[in-house]
């Protein structure tokens, strides 16, 4: 079902949109974020008008380009074919564009940014406004924030004078020690504040929804609780392998790839309470009290509760794949999990006794990331038995990508003379309603923190929490153990699937409409 919007509920922002002039510094600047990712969002805000008339972007890294080979680089996935007015555009914004060529461990490549900082912020009249963007290998976090601070570059002076800022992308520590510790290197550089810890779901429209939807709605926000809701799934399903990326991933997994991160912040919005106001400290105390809520898992919990497996071969998309012990670079005697299952409980008054059942993959059978929140039967006074029932309970589906939407399933009767109740969905969806798909979530993650809005950004608190969190489960992996494989092409390893089963619940599935339950009186 979709809705037209109407002049009255159109853009009310809750923030300013004016950007003040600055530069962008992106460490790593070859790499394919990048190209792929970062200086499209950054093309993309220029068109819309939302970047001041005097800013730059350097890239900083070893390769010998300087900026001419940058700006080509810099401008393969920018589609220009069909319109004139974007090759126009492009050229413009690439006169903004500038390189430095050195290497992330030497001190006097820093100086030399510095000096070409300063040259910049004179020709172009910007007063010292700087945002550092850590795209590197996390080894090189602490070491580039402490460069930084030897050029005096660290520096967030008073109020209403230049300001200093980095965007850290994940991973953020490979576990609770190393986050500790990590979080405390970067802020013998770099204040809290100054740190805009980067997870790209955030960004997503779906996701800041959420909050939208729960806290804007008096329809939904009574309903969210352990006397409606009877469980909650949230599945981050891949249809893509480990592409090359073997020796990473083999030492990372689903676990730290996207479980510690990605889908436990989709946890805690969806578990949050209301926030005093939508300033980003305020959500993001709210989001740390989740995470502090979670159940810990002992040992045996963590062994019966959690479900890690590997996928094996199978056909995705009709196409025959290997299995991940074959791929490249990945040890025969591999124990890393490309499947992560669990079942966890926020243990406070509003969701005490409500399991939330989350899952992650690589080579599942279609790409989806979704937020399912399961209310509870109805009674069997009426409705839910023979002949009618047992119904479908109503489900709110959040999805998060692709195609980002909001369905209920919710149950009415079929025109006509008999009583035939049937399951009907009434959706939302982005692309039909505003005639086009939300941007990129990284134009609007490298905007707010343009801006110095971080909402959508993580605390140094929600990281620990999220690795402590895990930390038995890690205690509990054993190298050298055989995991559990599923096809790929599949919905994940039956193990999984008994994790629910022995509930009496079962995984939402997503590749074909539910059939409607369909009851005659």
């Amino acid at each position: 079902m979709t809705q037209a919007v109407t002049e009255s509920t159109t853009a009310r922002p809750l923030r300013s949109t004016t950007a003040e002039p600055f530069i962008l510094t992106i460490f790593g600047a070859t790499g394919d974020l990048t190209r792929r990712k970062l200086i499209p969002a950054m093309f993309a805000n220029y068109r819309e008008g939302l970047l001041p008339k005097n800013f730059a972007i350097v890239g900083y890294a070893r390769r010998d380009w300087g900026d001419a080979g940058f700006r080509e680089r810099a401008g393969e996935m920018i589609n220009m074919a069909d319109s004139a007015k974007t090759q126009q555009q492009w050229n413009e914004f690439c006169r903004h564009l500038y390189y430095h060529q050195a290497d992330l461990d030497d001190p006097q490549g820093y100086a030399g940014l510095k000096a070409l900082l300063d040259k910049l912020c004179g020709e172009r009249d910007i007063p010292g406004n700087y945002l550092f963007y850590f795209s590197t290998q996390p080894r090189y976090f602490a070491p580039i924030a402490m460069h930084l601070a030897e050029q005096k570059l660290s520096r967030n002076e008073l109020f209403g004078a230049p300001w200093t800022r980095i965007i850290v992308e994940k991973p953020f520590g490979h576990d609770l020690t190393s986050s500790v510790e990590l979080n405390h290197q970067m802020t013998q550089s770099f204040r809290e504040d100054q740190i805009y810890r980067i997870d790209h779901y955030l960004g997503k429209e779906t996701v800041q929804n959420i909050m939208v939807l729960r806290f804007a709605n008096s329809i939904f926000e009574p309903l969210w609780n352990n006397k409606y809701v009877d469980h909650v799934q949230v599945t981050v399903a891949e249809t893509l392998g480990v592409e090359g990326r073997g020796g990473y991933y083999d030492k990372s997994g689903a676990l730290r790839d996207i479980a510690q991160n990605h889908v436990l912040q989709l946890l805690a919005l969806v578990g949050m309470e209301v926030p005093v106001s939508v300033d980003g400290t305020a959500i993001r105390n709210e989001k740390v009290k989740v995470l502090q809520a979670l159940r810990p898992f002992s040992e045996t919990c963590a062994r019966g509760n959690v479900v890690r497996a590997q996928y094996g071969p199978g056909m995705v998309e009709g196409k025959q794949q290997i299995g991940y012990l074959e791929e490249p670079d990945i040890p025969g005697d591999s124990a890393t999990e490309t499947y992560l299952a669990f079942k966890t409980f926020i243990d406070n008054w509003r969701w005490a006794g409500v399991p939330f059942y989350v899952r992650t993959g690589k080579r599942m059978k279609h790409r989806v990331t979704e937020v399912n929140i399961h209310f509870k039967h109805i009674p069997q006074i009426l409705f839910d038995r023979h002949p009618f029932g047992p119904m479908q309970p109503n489900v709110l589906v959040l999805r998060i990508q692709p195609d980002e939407s909001i369905m209920l399933q919710f149950q009415i009767k079929f025109p006509g003379a008999a009583m035939r109740i049937e399951s009907l969905k009434m959706d939302f969806s982005y692309q039909d309603t505003f005639g086009k798909s939300p941007p990129e979530a990284y134009q609007r993650l490298l905007l707010d923190a343009i801006l110095g809005d971080p909402t959508l950004f993580i605390h140094g608190d929600e990281v620990e929490q999220s690795w402590r969190f895990f930390e038995p489960v890690l205690q509990c992996q054993e190298s050298g153990i055989k995991l559990p494989s599923y096809a790929s092409g599949s919905w994940g390893p039956a193990e999984a699937d008994d994790l629910l089963l022995r509930d009496g619940r079962e995984w939402r599935i997503f590749e074909t409409p539910e059939s409607h339950k369909v009851c005659y009186i």
